[in-house]
């Protein structure tokens, strides 16, 4: 990144807002959140400032600025930071309007009063010989904030105003209190609110981040996201947006439009799944991009008011199925359909959702559902099971969506011949299941044994039960921590077979606590007592249970489970 267009320095509050630059919240970005859990942190950090042996400064983090002419500020990130530390100075502002009012040292107050204002909240226009607001809010706070809370009016209205303004009062209001109680019994309580106001101007500082373009901007947040700061890259899309649509004639109209529509769809989805949602969309119809590359990619196409429209038309057209995909028991679909999403959902595979994202709008119902399925058994044999990269597993599902969303695969044969390319055919999955452990002391992971052990026995045995059943367990053969009688595995083989699929085995509710930890002969008559087809079986075919016979056994289930997951026109 060019130095012209990116610079970096700490700046103190006073040195940001003791000048005569001015900062903007832009209109669209997210209200105001900070509640009384911030106010108390800040608080208590502003307080270990204060002592003469205190803390020399308080950092606040990073504040990310965009600017074209160095004089107006746009605030990408921290604006909650600049918003809540004004809230501070304002009480400290109508705490001094209300001693001069009161009589009390009027003339100093008053002059302390004006001083706080023209530094930190407010300037004398030369031309104009208006007052303008160092600080500008979002649309949905700003005016409260300009009319009464800048205002320093003494009634502040609490009815008709979204919560994100009751919040902003809430914290005017808590700061007043606090500031009262801060200077209580001291004898010139003026002085002293306009010596605390100046110290904390001077210990509080950030990090300043200024840059030319949004583009630069969403630079700096990937940077800082790899730091572990959090910043929203969903807003800065947003925002991106809407300066589109201010170019146009019908800004207003079109904008509030724009805002109504992204509210419904965050409002849907959550703000944490949204940037997710947007990158699974756009691959779904459009060449291929990650998440770190996402805005950049979006902000080269769409540069025009139709683009902008066109983007939210496509996005409604696909939240359903996003939405049914992730959180399948609130869907809609049939269950069929809900039980492959919960499937895909179970193995945290994700690769395919823009692929079955195109499948939805363009293949017929019978041939989603058959997508769907297929894509659960993929996902079994190329995730779960070989644990494969997924890196060329998501190249060959966004081809997959490419052909879809442009009509060059029309039904499920011509999808599944791309596909093939992501198949682990039979022998490779035998070999890989052969070999499989899975730890079940993770929740996920014994939640995926249970299904593998429920899904085999519906093959053999016939019996099909609920997987998460509490009326069955999870019996380990070779137990987790096995007691006397266990010689033929040392300690080295435990780790290797106790997580073993072959040494673990459902069995009914009870039975398991009834046999713990001891010895395979003590085991097997409770196994042989079974209901269950594959349990029963273990135990009447071993007289014991030593690693060979484990890992027989487990080549038998390799045999069985290649019938279980097993699309036939690839096989």
């Amino acid at each position: 990144m060019a130095a012209t267009n990116f610079n970096t320095e700490n700046r103190t509050y006073r040195q940001l807002l003791g000048n005569g630059l001015t900062y903007r919240i832009p209109r669209f970005q997210r209200d105001y959140s900070w509640s009384e859990e911030e106010w108390e942190d800040l608080w208590a950090d502003i307080q270990n400032t204060l002592p003469a042996d205190g803390e020399p400064a308080h950092y606040m983090g990073y504040l990310v600025l965009q600017t074209a002419d160095n004089r107006i500020y746009e605030v990408i990130d921290g604006q909650q930071r600049l918003t809540t530390i004004s809230l501070i100075v304002l009480a400290a502002m109508r705490l001094l309007g209300k001693f001069a009012d009161e009589g009390k040292n009027t003339d100093n107050n008053r002059v302390r009063l004006d001083q706080l204002r023209a530094t930190y909240i407010g300037y004398l226009d030369p031309v104009s010989l208006t007052t303008r607001n160092k600080l500008s809010l979002n649309r949905n706070n700003d005016s409260y904030y300009r009319d009464y809370l800048v205002a320093l009016a003494d009634h502040l209205p609490q009815r008709g105003f979204p919560a994100s303004t009751h919040a902003m009062r809430k914290g005017f209001e808590w700061f007043e209190r606090r500031l009262r109680e801060q200077i209580k019994g001291v004898a010139d309580p003026g002085m002293a609110l306009a010596q605390f106001v100046e110290t904390i101007s001077d210990k509080l500082f950030l990090t300043v981040i200024t840059v030319a373009d949004q583009l630069n901007a969403y630079k700096v947040f990937e940077t800082l996201n790899a730091r572990g700061v959090r910043l929203s890259a969903t807003d800065l899309l947003k925002n991106y947006l809407f300066s589109v649509l201010a170019r146009g004639d019908e800004a207003a109209h079109e904008m509030d439009e724009l805002e109504r529509r992204w509210e419904a769809m965050v409002g849907r989805l959550g703000s944490e799944s949204f940037p997710d949602f947007l990158r699974m969309h756009w691959n779904s119809r459009q060449s291929f991009a990650r998440q770190t590359e996402l805005f950049k990619v979006v902000r080269g196409r769409i540069q025009a008011r139709e683009a902008v429209f066109a983007l939210l038309r496509e996005m409604d057209e696909d939240i359903d199925t996003y939405l049914s995909l992730t959180q399948p028991e609130g869907g809609q679909w049939i269950p069929a359909w809900k039980q492959s999403a919960q499937e895909l959902r179970m193995f945290s595979v994700r690769q395919p959702y823009p692929m079955l994202m195109a499948a939805k709008r363009s293949l017929t119902d019978a041939d989603f559902g058959d997508l769907l399925r297929v894509t659960v058994i993929i996902a079994f044999r190329y995730n779960v099971i070989g644990a494969q990269h997924t890196g060329e597993q998501e190249r060959v599902y966004h081809a997959a969506a490419m052909q879809l969303h442009n009509s060059e695969a029309t039904n499920l044969a011509q999808v599944l011949a791309t596909l093939r390319q992501v198949y682990p055919g039979d022998d490779a999955f035998k070999g890989d299941f052969a070999e499989k452990v899975i730890k079940t002391t993770q929740s996920r992971n014994a939640k995926i044994v249970r299904y593998i052990l429920c899904k085999l026995e519906k093959q053999a045995g016939g019996i099909d039960f609920d997987a998460d059943s509490p009326n069955y367990t999870i019996e380990h053969v070779l137990p987790q921590s096995p007691e006397a009688g266990w010689d033929a595995f040392n300690d080295r083989d435990l780790e290797t077979f106790v997580y073993r699929l072959a040494n673990m085995a459902m069995l009914e509710a009870g039975k398991n606590k009834d046999i713990g930890n001891r010895p395979y002969a003590e085991k097997r008559p409770v196994l042989l007592q079974s209901s269950l087809y594959l349990t029963k079986k273990l135990a009447e075919d071993n007289d014991d249970w030593l690693p060979e016979r484990l890992a027989a056994r487990q080549r038998q289930l390799a045999n069985l489970a290649t019938t279980v997951w097993r699309i036939a026109q690839l096989s």
